[in-house]
This record gives structure tokens, C-alpha cells and sequence, in this order.
């Protein structure tokens, strides 16, 4: 395919210029950096440097529908609660009938975007059956985001399925690709003008090991060959969706939310091969088999994972047991820039029930994003996880992960200080000053 370039529109959220990449037509893009770079501004009197982000960076936070609506009862997680293999969701925030006021919050605390899920199972509550209501209400939901000056991330599948799915094997189903392109057709005829920015699936990797592997997740599976298969099927999905959208609205930016870890052999070098071939199962090997059916990728990064060497016992941890190390944001980042696409830090937060550790949390992963976009990385914005408590799947309501703090007998939201830090960041499209790098 040849590669003429070309130029998109200034207003774009992935503003800048393209080239063509391998894909299913013509409009597939891959985008160079911006000419915009960050910054570091130093104060002369003290020798402090403010880190600043590109001009138009997104600054968010990021929820799901089945982890904050509540009142979902016909997916296979829920099916799965009722039969006692993972917890009731119930009501969770009721953020289905809570939005407005919520993004009031998200409105206060300086944040110009917001990533939200659509409940497939809302939509499309029979197979070919679609709810004209529930895309009413979703409509309400980006238009509120929209009065109030916040711009949209959409998902369109963040781990629950329709039942009537999940009961004919899901993803596994032969004809899995054509049926969930069919709902993301659906919704994008109704809804593509309302968002430029969507994400057909969240995590495949989570999908694929903790429901096909480790069976934590349903279908509850430990078949390493229906892993393999599941994953080959959801990329299949994801590129007849893309191929699907694009023809309907041509115009809107699509990827995936990938979730990444670093492997770390930093103390074992010994090691690299197998710090390698994990890399690649679990960060790329996905995102290669959707390579040119996507406009940007969304990093969902959490994990430092130490390879041939153990961390030290005192390091700082969240209340999920997973270490505080935002050297493997950067680690992360740098891996996926060979893709030559814009990035969106899509989630990135600590379970922190206490709030003693989000803010410094917050501080070192966007030092981290910093460095990155430095380095050259294309990195547009970032959306915290979460902006408020939620059902953390397996873990139900015993991790709190949110900005806000939900009291799920009262449903009433507190912010936690922590919020009020990222807040002083978006509202400044800047790191505070801090003690100049030696």
C-alpha cells in the first residue's frame, strides 16, 4: 500500500500527521508525533522544574458499566454471582441514574475527559432484539459529558457479556466476529456522532487468562488451547467491529484497551529470553494481530513484574498486593512505540482504601508518562483508574480504587484528598514543580 501522507483536522483528537499502514481499506492511519512536545519549565530562583504536558492532553478518569450502573442482571457475570462464583454486583454506585451529578464531580475536579463503558447486554438484551431505550440513555450520558465540556471515551465491551451469548460459548461461538460487530454497528449508527474516541474491548489478555486459564473469571475455564482460541477470536471481532465502524463513520478514531505488564530482569539479565517471550505474549501479541485495524492504543498498566529476582519486602505496595513502580509505565510505553499510533493511558490507579499512597501514586506515574512523551512517545491523554469506587470483579466492593469514595450504604460520594491533587494536575496540564533532575 503506498504511502502518501496525509493531514487531519486541527480540532482531531489525534491531530497531526499520518501515514498508511497494512489494514482492511484506505482510511487506516498511523499517526506520527505532534509537533508539540512537553516541557519542563524551571523557576531560575530555585532551581525547581514544573513538568508540562502537550497542549489538548486528555485528562480523565475511567469507569465500566457493570462495575458502577448497577441494576445489570442479564450477563454472565451476574449469572455467575447468583450462583455463587463471584459476588453480587447489586446496585453498585447506581451511577446509571446518578450520572449527571457524578459528572458534575468529574466537571469540578478539572478533568476534560471521561472513559465510560455501554452495556452490551443494555443494548442488545435478546440475540437481534435492540433496545432503542438504552441507546436513549447512553445518549443522555455523552451529552451530558459533552455540555459540560468533557470529552468521551467510549467502550463498547468491557468483560460482561449478553447471556444469551455467554450461553452459546461467547467469543468461542464460530460465528463470535460477525455478532459483535453487528451490536458495535448498531450503537456507532446511533451513537458515532456523539464520540470520536472508541474502544471495542477492554483487556483481551484479562479475558483470555483469568477466564480461560485460571477460570477467576467466567466462563471459569483452565484450557490453555481455548485461551489461544478465544484470543485469535476476540482480534477477529476487533477487526470486522473496525472494519464495520469505519464504514459507517468514517471519521471516528478506534482501538483497544490493552493491558500491559513489564517484565523486569534488570537484576538477572540471564533471563531476558523468557522476560522476551512473556513481553510478547502478553503485551504484543495481541496488538499484532490487530495490527492496522487501529487508530490509537489505550495502556491499561498496573504490574511490575520482576523476572529471575525478587523485590525487596519494604517497597511500597497497594492494598491489591500489587508493588508501586512507575518506571514500568515508562517501560511500557517505550515497548509500544513501535506502533507508530497515538496512546492513551486508558487506566492507571492503586487500590489505596486509606488515600495514604494515591497521590504520590499519581504523581510518579505521570512522571513517568512524562518522560515517556519526552522520549518520543505519542501519548494524548490519560484517564485514571477509577473516578470513584466500584465492584472490582473477584474482588467485589473490597477494593477501592476510586478518586471518590463511595459509602455503598448511603450511595453518598466523598472525595478523597488524592482527587484534589490530580485535580491541581489537569487544571494545570502540569506536574508541580519539583527539585530539578541532577
Amino acid at each position: 500500500m503506498s504511502e502518501e501522507t496525509v493531514k487531519t483536522s486541527q480540532t482531531s483528537p489525534v491531530e497531526g500527521s499520518a501515514r498508511r499502514e497494512r489494514g482492511p481499506n484506505r482510511d487506516v492511519l498511523s499517526y506520527t508525533l505532534r509537533e508539540d512536545r512537553s516541557e519542563q519549565q524551571s523557576n531560575a530562583s530555585t532551581g525547581e522544574v514544573s513538568k508540562v504536558f502537550p497542549p489538548n492532553f486528555l485528562w480523565g478518569a475511567a469507569t465500566a458499566a457493570y462495575q458502577v450502573e448497577g441494576g445489570i442482571e442479564n450477563t454472565d457475570w451476574a449469572e455467575a454471582a447468583r450462583k455463587g462464583k463471584v459476588p453480587l454486583c447489586g446496585r453498585a454506585c447506581d451511577h446509571y441514574n446518578r450520572f449527571e451529578s457524578d459528572f458534575d464531580l468529574v466537571k469540578q475536579l478539572g478533568q476534560n475527559a471521561h472513559r465510560f463503558s455501554i452495556e452490551w447486554a443494555r443494548i442488545e438484551p435478546l440475540e437481534g432484539k435492540f433496545d432503542e431505550k438504552e441507546i436513549e440513555h447512553y445518549r443522555s450520558v455523552l451529552r451530558a459529558l459533552k455540555a459540560r465540556g468533557i470529552t468521551p471515551m467510549v467502550t463498547l465491551w468491557h468483560f460482561t457479556l449478553p447471556l444469551w451469548f455467554s450461553s452459546r460459548g461467547g467469543f468461542l461461538h464460530k460465528d463470535a466476529p460477525e455478532i459483535f460487530a453487528r451490536y458495535c454497528a448498531y450503537v456507532i449508527e446511533r451513537l458515532g456522532g456523539e464520540a470520536d474516541l472508541w474502544v471495542t474491548i477492554n483487556e483481551p489478555q484479562i479475558i483470555s487468562t483469568n477466564g480461560y486459564i485460571r477460570g477467576k473469571f467466567p466462563p471459569f475455564s483452565t484450557n490453555l488451547f481455548s485461551a489461544i482460541r478465544v484470543t485469535h477470536k476476540m482480534a477477529a471481532a476487533h477487526r470486522t467491529a473496525y472494519s464495520t465502524m469505519k464504514k459507517i463513520r468514517p471519521d471516528i478514531h478506534i482501538g483497544i484497551a490493552t493491558h500491559n505488564n513489564y517484565f523486569d530482569t534488570s537484576k538477572s539479565p540471564l533471563m531476558r529470553p523468557i522476560a522476551a517471550l512473556l513481553s510478547f505474549l502478553r503485551n504484543r501479541w495481541f496488538l499484532d494481530l490487530v495490527l492496522g485495524y487501529q487508530d490509537f492504543i489505550g495502556l491499561n498498566h498496573y504490574i511490575h513484574n520482576p523476572i529471575g529476582w525478587r523485590v525487596a519486602k519494604n517497597v511500597v505496595r497497594s492494598d491489591m498486593n500489587w508493588e508501586v513502580h512507575p518506571e514500568s509505565m515508562y517501560r511500557c510505553l517505550m515497548e509500544l512505540k513501535q506502533y507508530k499510533v497515538p496512546i492513551y493511558i486508558t487506566e492507571n490507579g492503586i487500590a489505596d482504601g486509606e488515600d495514604t499512597r494515591r497521590a504520590d501514586y499519581i504523581r510518579g506515574y505521570l512522571g513517568a508518562v512524562h518522560k515517556a512523551i519526552q522520549d518520543g512517545v505519542d501519548v494524548r491523554g490519560y484517564f485514571h483508574w477509577s473516578l470513584m469506587d466500584n465492584y472490582e470483579w473477584a474482588e467485589g466492593f473490597t477494593k477501592r480504587f476510586g478518586l471518590i469514595e463511595i459509602n455503598y450504604e448511603t450511595l453518598a460520594r466523598i472525595v478523597r484528598p488524592s482527587a484534589h491533587v490530580y485535580a491541581a494536575i489537569c487544571k494545570n496540564n502540569a506536574l508541580p514543580m519539583g527539585p530539578a533532575p541532577r
